[in-house]
């Protein structure tokens, strides 16, 4: 089975680069693994892409050997281990609130002894059958050790749960969502008492003390070296979107010359 980079990079305490990917777009991916990135956030909560694009995308990054980390539009069980069927290397999912939720999710993303998976080997994680059911194969250990799950910290039910939520078993990543969760800090009266900025370090307290790695979404480099700081292992940088600049660049070249005539 196919070895996870980014969960190479977490549990040696790297930096793991991850970009982030709406948009049915496989060029991106092959220019992604040569810019040095170990993985792809792709995601399905806030985009819409049919079954065969996703499986498509999944399978040029097992082509350029980059990992693909979907947040999933739903936490039904046998639609998250679809896509790690498909080849996802992790997933990460939206309003993970307590420790029941966290469970439940580890349960539909891993096999027994850890969680509850359901059993088929057909797919590209394990070559479509030619390894997971070989004579020796052991896919399903590979399976579970090499895909990783990310619980987004987005309420104050989380945040308050942050550390349960951390010591559940087979979660690998407490991660930030700073826009859900600041928006429901400064709505409530639990919230007012507490900044984002604090929130956010309850979180990496949280991870240090279980012993996983944490992360949060960034709106400049200097957010990234201040995160860094505090011990952020994954915060994702670049994306499909940013390919607007590259517009903005080109018609202003353009504005130049025709200003010439």
């Amino acid at each position: 089975m196919r070895k996870s980079k980014v969960l190479t990079k977490l549990r040696s305490g790297d930096f793991a680069r991850v970009c982030g990917l709406g948009h049915f777009l496989p060029f991106f991916i092959s220019h992604a693994s040569h810019r040095k990135y170990d993985g792809i956030w792709l995601d399905l909560e806030h985009r819409t892409m049919n079954d065969r694009e996703v499986q498509a995308l999944l399978a040029y990054c097992h082509l350029n050997n980059i990992d693909c980390m979907v947040r999933p539009p739903s936490q039904h069980h046998t639609h998250l281990y679809r896509y790690l069927e498909e080849g996802a290397a992790g997933m990460m999912f939206p309003f993970v609130n307590n420790p029941e939720t966290a469970k439940k999710l580890v349960d539909a993303a891993k096999y027994p002894p850890l969680g509850n998976r359901g059993v088929d080997g057909a797919g590209l994680d394990g070559n479509y059958s030619l390894e997971a059911w070989a004579p020796g194969s052991t896919y399903f250990q590979d399976a579970n050790r090499e895909t990783f799950l990310v619980a987004q910290i987005e309420t104050l039910e989380g945040l308050e749960n942050a550390e349960a939520i951390g010591a559940i078993e087979g979660i690998d990543v407490l991660f930030v969502g700073p826009a859900d969760l600041g928006k429901r800090l400064g709505h409530s009266t639990l919230g007012s008492a507490v900044t984002l900025e604090q929130a956010i370090l309850r979180v990496a307290q949280a991870a240090k003390k279980t012993n996983k790695a944490w992360g949060i979404t960034a709106s400049s480099s200097d957010k990234i070296a201040h995160y860094r700081k505090m011990g952020a292992q994954l915060v994702p940088w670049g994306g499909d979107f940013y390919l607007t600049g590259v517009l903005e660049k080109c018609s202003q070249e353009l504005d130049q010359v025709l200003e010439k005539e």
